[in-house]
């Protein structure tokens, strides 16, 4: 029986900026179906590793596959084609948004690039994926201004799934929204993923966040990955100390702050 083959694997990626090295050799495999975290402090090179994945930035070394076919291709076509397997979702989508079109509208715009055919096709798809996420006619009918962040980021998540990528890569997608919104983007989350086999990289610093929509995990520090290994279990028994000043620094009621302080500068010594 043969082995199923991951649908996004990052060997050996470098990105320096000058004499800065953002990202440094990290490699990790997505299987399909399945959700990556990649978990780190502000500079640890997780968002320019989530950039690189969509395309944003051109690694300075390594290599990205997609579904068995490296990518980062300048051409239109190549380019086309990476934006229909891969799509991502950013911390605050309004900028991702054009303010006079309304939100209907931006949903159908990557329909029309990548699945061309006649409008009203395309105008069923849209109230079917608004429905999908959980937005009503009347949202769709809005300019993005009019919409708050939650609404906002079900759009977001609605126009990336109408082309039906196969993996999903969300840069801190429910950091910046209230604690109970961020409940139902992750439960809409997760349930699109069971629905659809669709695979996430789920970038974030929240391990909560991470605890619950993921599968695996790797852990990167200064550029680096210090620890991978499946999510509970790194949560549950992290081996590198900084894992383990992460886990340490969630407030709690019993939190040491002195002593978390002076594991970080015990870290930062080595």
């Amino acid at each position: 029986m043969n082995q199923p083959q991951p649908v996004l694997a990052v060997s050996s990626l470098v990105k320096r900026f000058g004499s800065f090295t953002a990202v440094d050799d990290v490699s990790f495999e997505l299987m399909p179906g399945t959700s990556l975290g990649i978990v780190g402090e502000s500079g640890s090179g997780k968002t320019t590793t989530a950039r690189i994945l969509a395309g944003l930035e051109r690694p300075t070394s390594g290599t990205v596959t997609l579904e068995g076919r490296a990518v980062g291709g300048r051409s239109r076509r190549d380019r086309l084609w990476q934006a229909g397997r891969l799509q991502m979702i950013f911390q605050d989508p309004y900028g991702s948004f054009d303010p006079r079109r309304t939100i209907a509208q931006s949903i159908a715009e990557p329909l029309r690039l990548h699945a061309p055919g006649p409008a009203e096709r395309h105008r069923a798809r849209v109230a079917e994926l608004l429905d999908q996420v959980g937005l009503s006619t009347r949202a769709g009918e809005a300019l993005p201004r009019d919409l708050s962040g939650g609404q906002r980021q079900r759009a977001a998540i609605a126009r990336a799934l109408g082309i039906a990528p196969r993996v999903l890569v969300l840069d801190e997608a429910v950091a910046a929204l209230d604690v109970s919104i961020q409940a139902q983007i992750l439960t809409l989350l997760d349930e699109l993923r069971r629905e659809t086999g669709i695979s996430y990289v789920f970038v974030s610093h929240d391990l909560a966040v991470v605890r619950y929509i993921t599968d695996t995990a790797v852990v990167m520090r200064h550029g680096r990955i210090v620890e991978r290994g499946g999510t509970e279990q790194i949560l549950r028994s992290p081996q590198h100390p900084y894992t383990r000043l992460l886990l340490d620094s969630i407030p709690s009621p019993d939190w040491d702050l002195e002593r978390v302080a002076r594991d970080r500068r015990a870290l930062d010594a080595r």
